[in-house]
């Protein structure tokens, strides 16, 4: 059974694609701890990043602390060469152009809006958003094909053995979760 097998999953994609929302989901599912990538990244306050080795050091310590599998959210090349070949499975969400940023434009307002405090004690301001190099609006037009096409490279050249599902639209990543999660007990009993 595939569930039974899902044990370290990672799961690539643009941003605004979902990869936290499923990494969540994947993880209250199936039992396992959800690791997010930008958590670890921008773990310090004031937008302070680490720096590659510093990232480079805490995600293996971060996924060794969990024996018994994780779920793995994250694009970042610079780490993927160490989770990857640990990964028995990888979801690859590429989902369109037109459903994706639409997604990152309503979540950068509403975090912008809010204030939400994000990892590290960070959050987005309206002037970051709409006034910065750094805006994610503006990141999410400029990465949203480089990426793709790293993690295209990333699935061809680094060594691993995980099943690849490549879901391309909302109503295939449910597929793709249903697919790799046990049915909830409410709908077994009929519920």
């Amino acid at each position: 059974m595939a569930a039974a097998r899902a044990r370290r999953i990672v799961i690539y994609g643009p941003s605004g694609s979902g990869k936290s929302t499923l990494g969540q989901e994947l993880g209250r599912r199936l039992g396992l701890p959800w690791v997010e990538l930008d958590a670890i990244y921008h773990s310090r306050p004031a937008w302070d990043d680490l720096s590659t080795e510093e990232f480079r050091a805490a995600v293996p310590r971060a996924l060794a602390e969990h024996q018994d599998g994780w779920v793995v959210d994250g694009n970042y090349v610079m780490v993927q060469d160490l989770i990857l070949p640990l990964a028995d499975t990888a979801i690859w969400l590429r989902l369109p152009w037109r459903t994706v940023y639409p997604r990152l434009v309503r979540r950068t307002l509403s975090r912008s809006g809010s204030s939400e405090p994000l990892f590290g004690g960070n959050y987005e301001t309206w002037r970051q958003t709409l006034f910065s190099k750094d805006s994610m609006l503006l990141w999410g037009i400029k990465a949203f094909r480089p990426q793709s096409r790293r993690v295209e490279v990333l699935l061809a050249t680094v060594p691993h053995t995980a099943k690849v599902y490549q879901p391309r639209s909302p109503k295939q990543v449910a597929k793709v979760l249903k697919r790799l999660t046990p049915e909830p007990a409410e709908q077994r009993n009929g519920s």
